[in-house]
């Protein structure tokens, strides 16, 4: 009996495990919109992230010492180019969240999962698939629904369009860190990029008019550490995980984090309307269309592979 669930354990439940770790990191990340709306109410946005990803910093640094004082050039320029969107993407969605409820950033942030092929093609060349061009379609008619607009005049609020820039800097982060992770030292890394999006955020309060520091607050500080701890075990598992998870997989699997997002919203009093719901879903159903790929096309690539 020992040796079957060995055997069950080793073929079917490991090779599985990145992909396990990542769902558990979908679920964990729609806790912290609605965790980051209160911490709105004790701090300034990017203060807040500074905050957040010192503490993870702090969390993960003190495991990784040894690797750090180890680390190359190559190490510090993947962080911060790492880091730099996870300023970009973390930033900007916390100042949204200041103007749209969490369930609505959600669902604007899953918005990176049609714009990953989309970034490929000007960074690589690398043409979209004719599904992933259908889901960045079926994305913008979710866009449309979810804003609350009509196709004849579209205007996002000042709070969705810098969710949506949110939603490019997450995809940007995805294919960075897939792009560095099996060159690098991964614990230095990790460490290094919640550092640099800690630096970058600090440094950026002048840019958006935060002049002053918030006031000391116990609300604060357990937020920030707690948000910070999380942060730190989701950018381990991500930079763990794709290693081996391809970004166009990572990508539909992170797609889960709105939908558990809204389930936790609507137990806390967030209401979406039926346009919105309708827009929510589309956006969802871009993200597993823009990833599917017909059941020939794998046989064939299979085929030729041999």
């Amino acid at each position: 009996m020992t040796t079957k669930m060995n055997q069950i354990w080793a073929q079917k439940i490991m090779p599985r495990a990145p992909h396990l770790a990542m769902i558990f990191v979908t679920m964990l990340w729609g806790t912290t919109y609605l965790l980051v709306k209160v911490g709105l109410t004790s701090s300034s946005p990017m203060f807040f992230v500074g905050c957040r990803f010192a503490a993870a910093f702090a969390a993960i640094g003190l495991f990784s010492f040894k690797h750090l004082i180890r680390c190359t050039k190559y190490d510090l320029f993947a962080a911060a180019a790492i880091g730099f969107s996870i300023t970009i993407g973390y930033g900007s969605q916390t100042i949204g969240l200041q103007y749209i409820t969490g369930s609505e950033s959600a669902f604007f942030t899953a918005l990176f999962v049609p714009f990953v092929p989309f970034i490929m093609w000007l960074a690589f060349r690398k043409i979209p698939s004719k599904m992933s061009l259908l889901g960045i379609v079926l994305a913008f008619i979710g866009l449309v629904f979810l804003s609350g607009n009509s196709f004849i005049a579209i205007s996002l609020n000042f709070g969705q369009w810098i969710t949506v820039l949110s939603a490019f800097a997450v995809a940007t982060e995805i294919i960075l860190i897939s792009y560095f992770s099996p060159k690098v030292n991964l614990k230095s890394v990790t460490a290094l990029q919640l550092m640099f999006a800690s630096l970058f955020a600090f440094l950026s309060m002048p840019l958006v008019g935060e002049t002053t520091i918030p006031p000391f607050s116990i609300t604060l500080v357990t937020l920030t550490v707690g948000l910070g701890i999380a942060s730190a075990f989701i950018q381990l598992v991500m930079n763990w995980a794709q290693r081996v998870v391809a970004p166009s997989t990572a990508a539909v699997i992170y797609a889960g984090e709105p939908v558990w997002a809204g389930i936790y919203g609507r137990m806390f009093g967030e209401i979406l309307s039926p346009s919105a719901l309708l827009g929510g879903t589309l956006v969802v159903i871009s993200v597993l269309v823009s990833e599917y790929r017909p059941k020939k096309r794998r046989q064939a690539k299979k085929a030729a592979a041999h």
